[in-house]
């Protein structure tokens, strides 16, 4: 297995210090503040692992408090909410400096049989005919600034279908956004796990699409500032991250210093396995 995706692997196995409280530690970011995903995805590890086998994830709903301090540990306390025939909710609390920094609610549910449709495919080309990540990123930003986004994305293949919105600053486009990702390595068959690390990559890009419409490079280039504010999830369909998935965003709004993407995931099959929407603070820097 690749070494980041083994790191990957090891930031999520949280310490059990209690029976409902875990830690976790945090990774070095593109800026002075624990990333969002990571943040989701251990309070969503830290939720599963109080909930029987047989019941996976089918969303969650969080709202980001405060900036994550990477330099000290992560604490995440669950409340066992509630325990249905069918259905079992738990909400999860972040702490550090003895403040919360991040709050989640994540309901699971055993298999049933029920009415079945979904929203098409949209067309998006093969992702092996897209450039990798270390490929692109060069074209577009500075060596050292394209070297650590490509260090801090290292468990993902990740593609997009077109330029990103740091290759096209100052043209303003529809606002939509197609990426394909999957972890950089093969996982074990833990549904929980692919569930979680769909999480963490889903808050990768998914406010692209607002930068789009406006011809904003975003972070990278540092052109806005912003952090993610609230951020939902439906888990619809079985699926591995460690399996092509196709990252369909789109950004319908941005007003008051605020902009919202959503999104849904695809299988390579063309299965709608997921649908997420995220709100994030989106600013231009005052001059």
């Amino acid at each position: 297995m690749p070494e980041a995706l083994d790191a990957l692997l090891d930031l999520l196995d949280l310490e059990r210090i209690e029976q409902d409280i875990f830690r976790g530690v945090s990774r070095s970011a593109l800026v002075p503040r624990v990333f969002g995903g990571q943040v989701a995805a251990q309070a969503l590890v830290a939720a599963g692992r109080t909930v029987p086998e047989d019941r996976p994830a089918h969303s969650l709903h969080a709202y980001f408090l405060r900036a994550g301090d990477p330099g000290a540990p992560i604490v995440y306390t669950v409340d066992r909410i509630r325990d249905g025939r069918s259905f079992t909710t738990r909400r999860v609390v972040a702490v550090q400096h003895g403040q919360p920094i991040f709050h989640l609610s994540a309901s699971f549910q055993a298999y049933e049989e029920g009415l079945e449709h979904q929203a098409d495919m949209p067309a998006a080309p093969d992702p092996e005919s897209l450039p990798t990540a270390a490929e692109m990123l060069p074209r577009h930003l500075p060596a050292d600034v394209a070297g650590r986004l490509v260090e801090a994305r290292a468990a993902v293949d990740l593609r997009y279908a077109e330029t990103p919105p740091w290759g096209s600053v100052g043209e303003p486009r529809e606002p939509r956004s197609q990426v394909w990702f999957r972890t950089n390595g093969k996982l074990v068959d833990d549904p929980l796990l692919h569930v979680c690390l769909a999480t963490y990559v889903s808050d990768m890009t998914l406010l692209d699409s607002v930068l789009l419409a406006h011809g904003r490079g975003g972070w990278a280039v540092g052109d806005v500032v912003g952090a993610s504010l609230d951020h939902a999830m439906w888990f619809h369909r079985p699926f591995r991250a460690d399996e092509w998935l196709l990252y369909d965003q789109e950004s319908p709004s941005a007003s008051g210093g605020r902009g919202l993407g959503q999104a849904r995931i695809y299988t390579q099959d063309g299965r709608l396995a997921i649908s997420v929407i995220q709100e994030g603070v989106v600013r231009v820097p005052r001059g």
